[in-house]
């Protein structure tokens, strides 16, 4: 019988949870195989930088990884402390490095971690990357006639000062506006707050000791595991609470009042902000799931829009293809293409302050203008974890064809990336510029999970679809 591995790199690299399938010993196959492929791929000679997060083990699984890719005589780059997965692939890029590996699994619970691949433009690994890796999963790695050196690097120095140049800080110090930072125990720890004190910007850091347990949340930013942030913020009187996930690379915001502002909210306040006060040039990609709000941003400032699949490796391929200004995904990953080609949670909580200093705005002012300007725009999620079964049947009968939603009229089907409902919504009709009613139903490929997505004119409308949808779902179980 052929020898097989739990190991599967997916779109951003390999998960398992520790001490089950994330082993020592699964480690250095994934490690092998990412030897392998930058061999005979990439120029090997050139380093792999290697760095981890706040997890439990992830520094001692690092030093696996290091020693895999010294004995094939790879030089090795490895981080000195906790790393932020933007500041790893920052510095593969600016050391002209084969690669990178980031020890980490990002907003998953704590129990997990994980392995991701960046390739040497400084962003995940491609399809084509990914699938390489794979091929060597299992194949045998000779130990080379001399061993890579092994580096203990500091990254944060030239990454924190690409960030410093990239905000005005000036203006965010003027401004006067105060701000909470939660980095969930995460690696963005001190991050913002030590740029913030140097810059004398007002801030309260929040979750921000050494915990790999994440006490009792999963380091997301999205409810419930910021309910805290949300009553911190006001009890600090912030204008804004800035919040990165596990590894730092994806954002969060809660308003001065302590309202969750989405990240599809935070994608648009940053669009509108790049369009107008910087003017960079460059097309804007979102994912499927994503807001049409930012559709009528580029619209408006007469920027071609791509939409495309759900996951960031799709933003990149456009990056490095073609000028993009700006793309992202519905979970918070934002890349801007004149930092990386990359999701960075720092600097755009950094962009953040910056926008309500240029526009003179709290986070909750610059929301509302963005709602008074094109139209209101409600967001909701449902992730419904069921069987393979139900959602198999849930995919099969809305692909064979839905008349109505909630009673709302199907106008449209796209079939892009899942499948997503347009409803002609009569709540809507009355509003001024309102958004369009759409429902997505989205199964995932690799757990008995499936998501529900919806955006409409008001909270109350997109409620009441997500109700619907998840009866339309649950109704295959009769």
């Amino acid at each position: 019988m052929a020898e097989t591995t739990v190991v599967k790199f997916g779109t951003d690299g390999w998960r398992g949870i520790i001490a089950d399938d994330f082993t020592y010993e699964n480690v250095r196959v994934a490690s092998r195989a990412i030897a392998h492929y930058v061999i005979e791929h990439e120029n090997a000679q050139a380093g792999v930088c290697i760095g981890y997060d706040t997890r439990f083990g992830s520094k001692s699984f690092a030093g696996v990884v290091a020693k895999v890719l010294s004995a094939a005589g790879i030089p090795v780059f490895l981080a000195n402390k906790v790393t932020p997965t933007p500041e790893l692939s920052f510095a593969v890029r600016e050391r002209g490095a084969a690669g990178g590996v980031m020890i980490t699994s990002s907003h998953n619970p704590a129990e997990w971690n994980g392995v991701k691949y960046k390739a040497s433009y400084g962003g995940a690994g491609n399809p084509k990357i990914i699938s390489s890796i794979e091929s060597y999963l299992m194949k045998p790695l000779a130990d080379a006639a001399t061993a890579g050196k092994i580096e203990e690097v500091d990254f944060a120095p030239t990454y924190v000062a690409a960030l410093e140049a990239f905000v005005d800080l000036k203006a965010i110090k003027a401004s006067g506006y105060k701000f909470l930072i939660d980095t969930m125990f995460g690696a963005g720890r001190g991050y913002i707050a030590d740029i913030f004190e140097r810059a004398g910007v007002p801030y309260f850091e929040f979750r921000n000791e050494l915990n790999p347990a994440f006490p009792g949340i999963n380091p997301e930013p999205i409810l419930p595991h910021i309910a805290a942030t949300q009553v911190a913020v006001v009890a600090e009187k912030c204008d804004a609470g800035l919040i990165t996930d596990g590894d730092a690379d994806r954002i969060g915001a809660v308003d001065e009042h302590g309202n969750v502002v989405d990240a599809h909210k935070v994608f648009a306040v940053l669009l509108q902000w790049l369009v107008t006060r910087k003017g960079w040039p460059g097309d804007v990609t979102r994912a499927f799931n994503t807001t049409k709000m930012l559709d009528r941003i580029a619209a408006k400032h007469g920027r071609k829009l791509i939409e495309h699949g759900i996951g960031f490796k799709y933003v990149v391929d456009f990056m490095l293809e073609r000028e993009i200004l700006v793309g992202g995904e519905e979970s918070g990953g934002i890349g801007i293409s004149k930092h990386l080609p990359e999701r960075d949670g720092l600097l755009n909580s950094l962009l953040i302050a910056n926008v309500m200093a240029d526009e003179h705005k709290t986070l909750g002012e610059l929301v509302a203008a963005l709602q008074e300007e094109y139209g209101e725009h409600q967001y909701g999620r449902v992730d419904m974890h069921i069987d393979e079964a139900l959602k198999q049947s849930a995919i099969a009968r809305a692909k064979a064809g839905v008349s109505d939603v909630a009673g709302l009229k199907v106008l449209r089907v796209e079939t892009l990336d899942g499948i997503k409902f347009y409803l002609e919504n009569p709540a809507c009709a009355g509003k001024a510029n309102a958004a369009e009613t759409w429902l997505l139903l989205r199964a995932s490929g690799t757990e008995p999970l499936l998501r529900v997505y919806c955006e409409s004119c008001s909270q109350e409308s997109v409620q009441m679809v997500l109700k619907a949808a998840q009866a339309f779902v649950m109704a295959g179980a009769a």
